[in-house]
């Protein structure tokens, strides 16, 4: 399917549930990047376009596209016409002054509600109660709760509750029902909790969606789902494994001091490795102690300032502690927006759990519970320490690495000069085996952990919806800030969110009208082949397949499921498997060719060395094997560009289809707001937002990395702020983002980026290598 089908499509969708706001949006951006005006698609979008105005009370626009559509051909689009604009007229006309400004000022409220211009909104808002003749109308009600949330975050808190107050003798199900959520947070400051506390500093009316009830009963044994793995073998298996690396490495290092005698040389690396492994054990969070403070500036709290901030987590903690005879972990928040929490420690009695101040700004008392349950339920699975260490000794693997490589050059004695360049390139080895099982451990500890918050909080749609929550949060962060949040990427493996994964699910939620909306997202995690190579990288499962668990859990507590999966699963059914599966083994073949030829190369070279004994031979084969995979790849990846359709941002995430390697050439609107490159004020990556969402842009200057500083360190900063066109092929890993080809300013000018130039330089200087290397022997 098309960018531009599943715009039109949403906007059907969207206008046929009365979304008519959302419908226009939508249906507005198929009509202007419809290139046929007279084709089926582009005559069904105006005809929805019409209903949406019609039903957004702007009669006058949707007489006007009546009018545009009287000229068709089509008889039935005639007769259609003709029906509808007999209608329309009349409502125009007999449409009274007064009425017709309530209307302008209702969808001027609205618009500025979207866009968070409270204090412009309330004199809209007020203006139109007064104006408006039916007081019992849907759209007078939706006026008032506008209102209220316009009071509620430019502090008028007694206009607000007065306002919500009065909407409790509304008889609608759905105001009542939104009342009910509104008015604890409201009176919250009454109560002498600080106004930071309040909700008063959510930037955006978290509440969007009606939230399903919880179980009856907590702490109910829940079923394991099939993918999340075991996690008792992962840990065992990723210690037993790291464990066996270093010892590896201090017996090469002990076997070199002592290798007139092997025996004591065994003997010294394996109580040298016992001890260093339980020193790195207890210290290890004494260490990240000093550099969470240091980078972070961690707070440590008692558990009464984190009850006054969410009453429901410091029952959860009690209970948890209680029941599994826990001492209560050391609780630290961070001063950063960033929604974000994550555990560390060697033992389960001296584990810190640590949040961002972000966590309570973006998510309500019952969510914010759920991701302290989460985070205790690695604390009861012990998995916390052994990611802890694992993290740790994956990390001295590559510093020994490091290490041995500039210690080899001051070694004179040649049997020991070659045994550390043997330890460093094991060590290399390792670090590379020890990341991946790493990895591997830490999402399967994070399927447990979800399972384990939804078993003592009973309430697995409240973490679905934290989780989703966690990602806007990112998202709307992100947006503000010039640069990602060093918090964020330097607690990547440790948090409970992937920051790389927050585009996808946290754009859909901010401008989706339903969680259905936001399950479109999903399909590429759950059913694109790409997303189970790219989750091999991931620290954290994809979002979708954690979504999923957690309604599986929803259904076994006997709980409706707030996002609605099981239509996500039978869309993917759908999809065309050829164009999933029919091409992936290739693609991903050609993915890794640069590696993969390299290494063909290599080894036909190395067995003409063995054979005959030729060098020359050997380094034609291997540089040009290096040179040739370069070339194929970038072949692939930048093929020569078509025209480019325009896009937006949402409707490229929502693409099932979309590849790592076949990347989509495509056009987006927007304004550059920052840097992609976390603490790097030389990036020169940038990050565009239209009014779907946030995508990160990778530009590659001609001159290399010599010429990314330079672009990073000038035009990067002058483009800031701009509106511009960037130009690219767009991509989906874990994150998503767009290879620039080219962005092009309001004011004309043009920056090329050039992703292909280097790659095709450096092949083809490879092959030239190997034509030129062999003279020199």
């Amino acid at each position: 399917m098309s960018p531009n089908s599943v715009t039109l499509t949403a906007g059907i969708e969207a206008a046929s549930q009365k979304r008519y706001f959302e419908a226009i949006e939508h249906l507005e951006m198929f009509c202007q990047s419809c290139a046929d005006t007279r084709s089926k698609d582009y005559i069904q979008a105006q005809m929805w376009l019409v209903k949406a105005y019609q039903g957004y009370k702007q009669p006058e626009k949707a007489l006007e596209i009546c009018q545009q559509m009287a000229t068709y051909e089509n008889p039935q689009v005639k007769s259609w016409v003709e029906k509808i604009a007999a209608v329309l007229s009349t409502t125009v006309k007999s449409a009274t002054p007064a009425k017709k400004q309530a209307g302008e000022l209702f969808q001027a409220g609205n618009i500025a509600i979207k866009q968070r211009r409270y204090v412009e909104a309330i004199p809209l808002l007020e203006e139109y109660l007064q104006l408006c003749e039916d007081s019992n109308s849907q759209d007078y009600s939706q006026a008032q709760m506008w209102l209220v949330k316009a009071y509620q975050r430019t502090g008028h808190l007694e206009k607000a509750l007065a306002l919500c107050e009065q909407l409790q003798q509304n008889q609608n199900p759905l105001v009542q029902s939104w009342v009910q959520q509104t008015l604890p947070s409201l009176k919250k400051p009454k109560t002498g909790l600080p106004a930071e506390n309040s909700q008063i500093s959510q930037p955006e009316n978290t509440n969007r969606f009606a939230k399903a009830g919880r179980a009856a009963k907590i702490s109910v044994k829940l079923a394991m789902v099939g993918f999340a793995g075991s996690l008792g073998l992962a840990s065992g298996v990723t210690l037993s494994l790291l464990f066996g690396m270093v010892l590896v490495l201090f017996l090469n290092l002990g076997l070199i001091w002592q290798s007139n005698n092997p025996s004591m040389g065994l003997g010294l690396a394996i109580i040298v490795t016992i001890v260093f492994n339980a020193v790195m054990f207890f210290l290890s969070p004494i260490l990240m102690d000093l550099a969470q403070n240091w980078l972070y500036g961690t707070r440590w709290v008692n558990l009464s300032e984190i009850e006054r901030k969410s009453p429901e987590t410091a029952k959860v903690i009690r209970q948890v502690c209680q029941n599994k005879k826990l001492q209560q972990p050391r609780l630290g928040i961070i001063d950063d927006e960033n929604p974000t929490a994550f555990t560390y420690g060697s033992l389960p009695n001296t584990a810190r759990l640590v949040v961002s101040k972000g966590l309570f700004t973006y998510l309500d008392d019952d969510e914010i519970a759920t991701v302290y349950a989460h985070e205790l339920g690695h604390i009861v699975h012990w998995d916390f320490a052994v990611m802890t260490l694992a993290a740790t000794l994956v990390q001295i693997t590559y510093l020994v690495y490091s290490y041995g490589r500039r210690l080899k050059n001051y070694i004179d004695n040649k049997k020991i000069r070659d045994s550390i360049e043997t330890a460093a390139t094991m060590a290399y080895f390792f670090y590379l085996i020890g990341t991946y099982l790493t990895l591997y451990l830490s999402r399967t500890r994070e399927y447990f952990a979800d399972r384990f918050a939804a078993e003592v909080t009973g309430n697995p749609n409240g973490l679905s919806r934290a989780l989703i929550k966690i990602a806007y949060g990112i998202v709307e962060e992100g947006q503000k800030a010039k640069e990602p949040s060093q918090l964020i990427e330097g607690t990547r493996a440790l948090g409970i969110y992937d920051p790389k994964a927050a585009a996808t699910s946290g754009t859909a939620y901010r401008i989706a009208a339903q969680p259905a909306q936001i399950g479109k997202v999903f399909l590429w995690d759950m059913f694109n082949p790409w997303g189970w190579w790219v989750e091999l990288n991931s620290t954290h499962p994809l979002t979708g397949k954690r979504i999923r668990a957690l309604t599986t859990y929803a259904e076994q507590l006997g709980l409706e499921t707030e996002f609605d999966m099981a239509r996500v699963v039978r869309e993917g059914k759908k999809l065309s498997k050829k164009r999933l599966y029919g091409d992936f083994a290739l693609d991903l073949l050609l993915f890794k060719s640069d590696f993969l030829v390299a290494v063909i190369g290599f080894a036909l070279g190395l067995i003409m060395l063995f054979v005959a004994g030729n060098f020359k031979v050997f380094f034609w084969l291997w540089f040009t094997g290096i040179g040739l995979g370069m070339i194929i790849k970038a072949a692939f990846m930048f093929p020569q560009p078509p025209l480019a359709p325009k896009s937006d941002v949402l409707t490229l995430m929502s693409d099932p289809y979309a590849s790592l390697l076949r990347g989509k050439f495509v056009q987006l609107d927007g304004e550059l707001i920052g840097r992609g490159d976390a603490g790097y004020i030389a990036g020169s990556d940038l990050k565009i937002k239209d009014k779907t969402g946030l995508m990160y842009l990778r530009y590659a200057s001609w001159l290399g990395p010599v010429g990314n500083f330079f672009f990073g360190t000038g035009l990067a900063s002058s483009l800031i702020g701009e509106e511009v066109s960037a130009i690219g092929w767009f991509r989906r890993g874990v994150g998503p983002w767009v290879d620039l080809l080219k962005i092009k300013t309001d004011t004309g000018k043009t920056y090329n980026s050039y992703p292909r130039f280097w790659k095709l330089v450096m092949g083809v200087g490879f092959i030239f290598l190997g034509f030129v290397a062999p003279a020199l022997f």
